[in-house]
């Protein structure tokens, strides 16, 4: 049943609005969640680190999975972050790297 709707011309649509609700709920849920927790200390350096860990999470295991390109585009972002603090000249970098080193056939 499910699968032939979505098979049909509407598919893409009710698709694209599933994803849109389920993307609403997970936002809206985070507002309510944590209406209700308590923020100690521990709990905002936790809030804090966040941001990181998710970048760190996603990166890593893509720039690994780019071979020796990805890996040296990891490195260079990491060395412009923590020398800059600015996180889009350490994006541009990396990706220059990868682009390089791509390019000359690593």
């Amino acid at each position: 049943m499910i699968d032939a709707l979505l098979a049909g011309p509407a598919g893409p649509w009710i698709a694209i609005l599933a994803l849109a609700l389920v993307t609403y709920l997970c936002r809206a849920s985070g507002v309510v969640l944590m209406s209700r927790v308590r923020l100690t200390p521990r709990v905002e350096r936790g809030l804090r680190a966040l941001p990181g860990s998710i970048v760190v999470a996603t990166a890593v295991p893509t720039g690994l999975s780019a071979g020796l390109p990805g890996l040296l585009g990891l490195v260079t972002a990491a060395g412009v972050m923590a020398l800059t603090r600015f996180e889009l000249a350490a994006v541009l970098a990396g990706l220059g790297v990868v682009a390089l080193g791509r390019a000359v056939g690593l």
